[in-house]
């Protein structure tokens, strides 16, 4: 239930012109007209465009320089954006994309609640941290933004964004596995001026950071946030001295209509229709044991997008996120999906869509909700399905299928260490959020298979720390960090494969503080598509008493959870404890899922995998059909073994009254991997692309006929790591759907029992 009161902290996207119609006369804004914009020159439309671009660039450039934490420094979590006057994004960076859904919140917020007191003024800049507000999507996320003026008109504003390690709260990092509301998290703080007449406020600055276990790094943030939007002055008011300022915003306000148009045209040469995804977050904190649903169903008409999130679970723990983190996720999907090859001038392409969510849901929570959880849980989830729908929209075409891509990792696997750093003459205390986890697999396409470890879906330049820089920083020694061979979900192209790492206290003597907080354990968050398996499972375990000292001692290195004494605590998929100095901290995280029927894929493909570790043989075996004698595939085994196992998806699958009526499909419409339509007396039906079975008539049918096997996750895959009934109550099931004719997968996940169906619908492949 939101306090009252609330409400007036809540952000929500407004028209320009209702906005720029508010504002005092003592606020001045600086715009141009139609005519201005439509009068501008090729050539200086791009020469002014990228000066722009690299405006953000070099304010990342500034950011990174100044910051100590690995957070930007390697990980690349933070953003920058330029807005015009208003604060609608004209440029945003390559960095975190869902971050572009929540800044021009901030500013629009700003200008509705800030103007007459205390003022926006020239020499300003702004600090928030509410996620209701907007700027970033939990509280971790600081923006520091800054309105630009030009001969006393408000002309423009650039901000500066990064995830701070920690802000205060119960748990470390500022997350509480356990929170039920924001109080037990990080304290929100909408927008406060940090800077007045270009220089810092002392006592905001120190009121700020005084919050943080880790002020040092706190307080270098902020300054480099501050060092970065000066950059980002300066260098816009250079481009406007050059060029003129309505010739600059002459062609930012083009920018964003490019933007708009060029996405509107990708959208109207798409098919019109609605696809549905259901996705789930398994626990919502520490103790429970539910799984919580994320329904999504988007509809495409014309040269519009509309999410419509109906349906989705009541907010609940901590793994909730507001309107700006909704927004985010769908930024998240949309932006290297749909837009490319577009630049990203995220104002003009959130012109294309429109969003509708019940309030004090998961994706758009109410306050005080707990959203600790938010652009790792919620928000990243909603991007998910995002991409599944929009995957399952091109695919229906050949000019996008390229676009097309199974779930990436599904989500960032957190895990925060802290403790004593007593290897120096004085012990400091320390904070890490270990972002070895960005090394996650990227989803198959349909002529591709994922990137193995490539990264995170929503950070494009993101990288993992490097080990050495890991162990100089922290009192931590990484004993390995490798690929995991099965992890990629298999599919006939297979989903990118996950990493591990493992670490042990080095350089302290008492106890290191953990906090995990991961979704993916029990339900997959890297689906696969077109029959295609999920990636693999989370996994975290802390081996007690492990014995490692004494193996390095006695001259062994530990390569494995099994060559270690003691026993392994699971993890849940949130929770809090200690790792002793005895102890080791392991950590799986997940893979991509694949594309296709795993059956499909060529055998050659398989062995090759196999030679560089990323599918084992077992996996060969039980995944693909696979035989491999001494390394090379043994054909008339594999094809042997390929017929078996289709005899046993035949076996176990649930009967069906099929229409024995089989096709020629050499000439028909390709709908997806598997699925064709065939022209049936004027009426297309829809038949497998493999065997020409008929599957669905639009005249008589309203689903696919299909095949439908449930049974335990484990007839997944080895990906599948752990029985769900670790985490969750929910009956959790392997649930795959085939051709009855010749039993090619057509749909494969790891879903609660109660999943809808929606994927067998006819009338989203044809209708009559």
């Amino acid at each position: 239930m939101s306090i009252p009161g609330s409400e007036h902290f809540s952000s929500r996207p407004i028209d320009p012109d209702v906005l720029t119609a508010s504002l005092p006369d003592s606020l001045p804004v600086h715009s141009v007209t139609q005519e201005q914009i439509d009068a501008l020159d090729p050539l200086t439309y791009e020469v002014v465009r990228h000066r722009l671009w690299s405006v953000t660039d070099e304010m990342g450039e500034a950011l990174k320089r100044m910051s100590g934490s690995p957070i930007v420094t390697d990980a690349n979590d933070f953003d920058f954006a330029i807005c015009d006057e208003v604060g609608q994004e004209v440029q945003v960076g390559l960095y975190n994309t869902m971050l572009a859904g929540a800044v021009d919140l901030a500013i629009y917020w700003t200008l509705q609640h800030r103007v007459k007191n205390p003022g926006v003024k020239e020499g300003d800049m702004f600090l928030c941290n509410d996620p209701w507000v907007g700027g970033g999507l939990h509280q971790n996320d600081v923006i520091v933004y800054q309105p630009i003026f030009h001969e006393g008109k408000l002309f423009a504003w650039t901000s500066a964004i990064c995830h701070e390690p920690d802000l205060g709260g119960v748990g470390l990092g500022s997350f509480s596995p356990a929170a039920q509301d924001v109080f037990s998290e990080a304290l929100p703080t909408p927008p406060i001026k940090v800077v007045r007449d270009f220089e810092i406020q002392d006592d905001i600055a120190e009121a700020w950071i005084r919050r943080s276990r880790v002020p040092l790094l706190v307080n270098l943030d902020l300054r480099a946030k501050v060092g970065a939007n000066t950059v980002g002055r300066k260098r816009l008011q250079a481009v406007i001295e050059q060029y003129g300022a309505d010739t600059v915003k002459a062609v930012m306000k083009r920018m964003m209509a490019d933007a708009e148009g060029r996405l509107r045209d990708k959208l109207e040469r798409l098919p019109d229709g609605t696809w549905s995804a259901t996705g789930y977050q398994d626990q919502s904190h520490a103790g429970d044991r539910s799984v919580h649903r994320i329904s999504l169903a988007m509809t495409k008409t014309g040269d519009h997008l509309s999410f419509d999130f109906t349906g989705t679970d009541e907010q609940a723990g901590l793994i909730n996120c507001t309107y700006a983190g909704l927004r985010g996720g769908v930024m998240l999907a949309l932006m290297p999906m749909l837009a490319n090859d577009i630049p990203w001038s995220a104002g003009g392409l959130m012109r294309c869509f429109d969003l509708v969510a019940e309030e004090g849901t998961i994706n758009n929570a109410t306050f005080p909700a707990a959203v600790s959880r938010a652009p790792i849980g919620p928000a990243w989830a909603t991007g998910s399905l995002v991409a599944e729908c929009l995957s399952q929209m091109m695919d229906r075409t050949v000019e996008f299928a390229d676009r097309v891509q199974a779930s990436c990792c599904g989500t960032h696997d957190t895990a925060v260490v802290a403790g004593l750093d007593q290897r120096g003459d004085v012990p400091v205390p320390f904070l890490n959020i270990v972002m070895d986890v960005m090394a996650a697999g990227y989803g198959a396409r349909p002529r591709a298979d994922g990137m193995d470890t490539g990264g995170l879906f929503c950070i494009p330049m993101g990288r993992i720390p490097d080990v050495e820089m890991t162990e100089y920083l922290y009192p931590l020694m990484t004993l390995w960090r490798r690929e995991e061979p099965d992890s990629g979900g298999p599919g006939r192209q297979r989903g990118g494969v996950s990493g591990s790492s493992a670490f042990i206290p080095y350089g302290t003597e008492v106890p290191v503080g953990l906090v995990v907080a991961s979704s993916g354990k029990a339900v997959s968050q890297n689906n696969g598509l077109a029959g295609g398996y999920p990636g693999n499972t989370a996994v975290g375990v802390v081996a007690r008493d492990a014995g490692v000292a004494e193996l390095l001692a006695a001259g062994s290195i530990p390569l494995r959870l099994e060559d270690l004494a003691g026993t392994k605590d699971l993890q849940a998929c949130y929770g809090e404890t200690a790792v002793g100095t005895g102890d080791l901290l392991y950590l799986h995280w997940q893979g991509g899922g694949g594309y296709g029927d795993p059956l499909l894929r060529d055998p050659d493909l398989v062995a090759h995998d196999h030679g560089e570790g990323k599918v084992t043989a077992a996996g060969a075996h039980a995944s693909y059909g696979v035989v491999l004698r001494d390394e090379a595939v043994d054909r008339q085994a594999t094809d042997e073994l390929r017929t078996r196992l289709r005899d046993e998806r035949r076996a176990r699958s649930a009967g069906v009254a099929a229409v024995d009526v089989r096709h020629d499909v050499a000439a028909a419409k390709r709908l997806d991997d598997n699925l064709v339509a065939v022209e049936v007396d004027g009426v297309e039906v829809v038949a497998c692309g493999h065997c020409g079975q008929q599957l669905g008539d639009p005249r008589t049918d309203s689903v696919l006929t299909l095949a439908e096997f449930e049974g335990p996750t484990g007839t997944a895959g080895s990906q599948v790591t752990d029985d769900p009934g670790e985490y969750v109550d929910d009956e959790i099931v392997f649930r795959q759907l085939c051709c009855p004719g010749c039993y090619t997968a057509i749909y494969s996940g790891v879903v609660p029992a109660a999943h809808p169906r929606h994927v067998v619908e006819l009338e989203r492949y044809v209708r009559a």
